[in-house]
C-alpha cells in the first residue's frame, strides 16, 4: 500500500515529528488555505474552472497543491479540495457559488432527505487516489495533509441550504429533532471518515478534520450533539498512524472537548494565546495556530511581533507546535508577506 511507505518517508519531518510531540530542528509551518486563493499562479491556472471542477481534476489538485509548497518552502502541504467535495461524490446537487459559498438545491428537511446520503466509495472518489498519488511522489520527505469537513458543518450547510450567519434551521433540527440529527451526522460522519481514508490510503500522511461552524453551539450542545461524530470520524482513521489534527472557528470555548474527540493536534484560532488553549486543552496533545491571519497586512516588523507572541506562548506551552494561522489565508494577503512569515519562523527557531 502507497500509505506506509510514504508514511515512514514524512516521518522524520519537521511537521510530524512536532504532531508527535518530538524534539523538532525548527518549528515547523504550514497555512490553512495556503493552496489558492492569495497565489496568482492559483488565479492563473483556475482560469475559466469552476471550483468544484478544480477538485476533480487530478493535474489541477496537484498543482494547486505543490503551489504554496514552491512558493513558501511551508513544512506541509495541504490536499486541495473543498469541504462539499464527499457530498458531491454521492451525487447531491449543489454548488459553490463565487462570492457565496456552498449552495444546495434542496436542503435536508425529513427523515426521508437521509436516503439520499449514500455510502461513499473510494471510486466516487478516483480523482483522489490518483491525485495523492502524483503529490507524493513530487513531495518526498514533505508531508501532505489530508483534509475533510466535520460532520457539524456538513449538516449545517445541508439544512440551511448554505452559508448561514445564525444557524437557526440547524439548531432548530438539532434541538427539536435530537434523534433525527443524530442519523444524519451519524452517516455524515461514515461518508466523511471514507474520504479521509481514501487520502490517507494514497499517501497523506496527516489528516485534518475542519469544522468551520463548530464555535456557534455551547460546550454543552457540542459534547451532545456534535462530539459523537467527529469522534467517529476521527477514530475511523485512527488505525493508520498518522497524526490528526481537529480545528473550528471561534471555539475557544471547545478545545478541551475537540482534543477529546479524538484529536493528536488541536488547532486553536487567533482569539486565544497558545498557553492558555494547551491549559484548556490538556496534557498529551500538540497545538496548531494561531496568528490572526489579519496581522498580516501590517508592515513585517509588526507581523514578526506579533509572530514571535505567538512563539512564546507556544514555547510557554511546552507542548508540540505547529505554526500556523487562527483560520484561512485572506484571498487579498500578499504572497511574499506569508514567505517572509515562514522564513521568520524558520531562522527564530532554528535549534540544529
Amino acid at each position: 500500500m502507497r500509505g506506509v511507505s510514504t508514511h515512514q518517508q514524512t516521518a522524520a519531518s519537521p511537521f510530524i515529528r512536532a504532531c508527535r510531540n518530538e524534539p523538532v530542528p525548527h518549528t515547523p509551518v504550514w497555512f490553512m488555505r495556503q493552496a489558492g486563493r492569495s497565489l496568482p499562479e492559483y488565479h492563473k491556472v483556475r482560469e475559466g474552472v469552476p471550483m468544484l471542477e478544480s477538485c476533480m481534476r487530478p493535474d489541477l489538485i496537484a498543482e494547486i497543491t505543490l503551489q504554496p509548497v514552491r512558493r513558501h518552502k511551508v513544512d506541509a502541504a495541504i490536499y486541495f479540495s473543498d469541504i462539499m467535495v464527499p457530498l458531491k461524490a454521492i451525487g447531491l446537487d449543489l454548488d459553490i457559488k463565487p462570492g457565496v459559498g456552498p449552495v444546495v438545491a434542496d436542503p435536508f428537511r425529513s427523515r426521508e432527505d437521509l436516503a439520499r446520503l449514500r455510502d461513499l466509495e473510494p471510486s466516487d472518489v478516483a480523482y483522489v487516489t490518483e491525485a495523492v498519488g502524483m503529490l507524493t511522489a513530487e513531495l518526498g520527505e514533505t508531508p501532505l495533509i489530508g483534509f475533510t469537513g466535520a460532520p457539524f458543518t456538513l449538516a449545517s450547510y445541508l439544512v440551511e441550504g448554505g452559508p448561514s450567519r445564525n444557524h437557526e434551521r440547524t439548531k432548530a433540527l438539532m434541538y427539536g429533532d435530537p434523534q433525527l440529527w443524530h442519523d444524519l451526522l451519524d452517516r455524515l460522519a461514515d461518508i466523511t471518515a471514507s474520504f479521509l481514508k481514501v487520502q490517507i490510503e494514497a499517501g497523506a500522511s496527516a489528516a485534518q478534520l475542519f469544522d468551520s461552524w463548530a464555535g456557534a453551539v455551547s460546550p454543552a450542545d457540542y459534547r451532545r450533539h456534535v462530539l459523537p461524530a467527529s469522534a467517529k470520524v476521527l477514530g475511523a482513521v485512527e488505525g493508520y498512524g498518522v497524526p490528526r489534527i481537529h480545528f473550528g472557528v471561534g471555539t475557544g470555548e471547545l478545545l478541551g472537548l475537540l482534543g477529546e474527540a479524538g484529536a493528536d493536534v488541536v488547532g486553536v484560532d487567533w482569539r486565544v494565546p497558545l498557553d492558555e488553549a494547551a491549559r484548556r486543552v490538556g496534557p498529551g496533545k500538540a497545538l496548531q495556530g494561531n496568528l490572526d491571519p489579519a496581522v498580516l497586512f501590517a508592515p513585517t516588523a509588526v507581523v514578526e511581533e506579533k509572530a514571535r507572541e505567538v512563539l512564546d506562548a507556544a514555547a510557554a506551552a511546552g507542548t508540540g507546535h505547529i505554526f500556523n494561522l487562527g483560520h484561512g489565508v485572506i484571498p487579498s494577503t500578499d504572497p511574499d508577506a506569508l514567505g517572509r512569515l515562514v522564513e521568520f519562523v524558520h531562522r527564530t527557531t532554528q535549534t540544529a
